[in-house]
């Protein structure tokens, strides 16, 4: 799926992010798993707000997490939270 050109991941509440990896069936271990850079660490810190990821980072995990939502599913989550 393509995410939505006008949201960017550098813009997400940590909120948004814990339910957009909830939402897309992701746990922590499992994120990491899929991609190398990213560690349980960095996730957890990313959504307690303790901890930036760099853009190029962010952008990576939103894509692995819109690839499992749908535009609708992330319109809401971003818009909500």
């Amino acid at each position: 799926m393509s995410t939505p050109g006008d949201i960017s991941p550098t813009d997400l509440s940590p909120m948004a992010w814990r339910l957009l990896r909830v939402g897309a069936g992701f746990e922590q271990r499992a994120v990491e798993r899929s991609i190398d850079e990213i560690q349980q660490a960095h996730i957890s810190m990313l959504e307690r707000g303790a901890r930036s990821l760099s853009p190029a980072r962010r952008a990576t995990l939103f894509e692995l997490y819109a690839d499992e939502l749908t535009t609708e599913q992330i319109r809401a989550i971003v818009d909500n939270f």
